[in-house]
């Protein structure tokens, strides 16, 4: 897809704040909010897929009831911190 930064955070932010769960909504708009505007397009990449995964694993993930899968990881420890702040 050849689509233009600002459009793309733009999709991305929306994507954060309109998810299944209320809780998953909160947290990742508050990241997404302070954060998409500062990531490389590969991070933003990895953000666009984690945003494809099932708001019940993305709690646990986050919450820390289950280990992430590797490839979210260190995006997950990241959107938890900025979730404990």
């Amino acid at each position: 897809m050849n689509e233009p930064q600002d459009v793309r955070i733009k999709r991305l932010k929306m994507r954060s704040m309109r998810r299944g769960i209320k809780e998953m909504d909160l947290i990742l708009s508050a990241y997404a909010d302070r954060n998409l505007t500062a990531m490389e397009p590969s991070d933003l990449d990895n953000y666009d897929a984690l945003l494809h995964e099932n708001d019940q694993d993305l709690y646990q993930w986050v919450t820390g009831q289950v280990q992430p899968p590797e490839t979210y990881s260190e995006l997950i420890s990241d959107i938890a911190q900025t979730f404990q702040k």
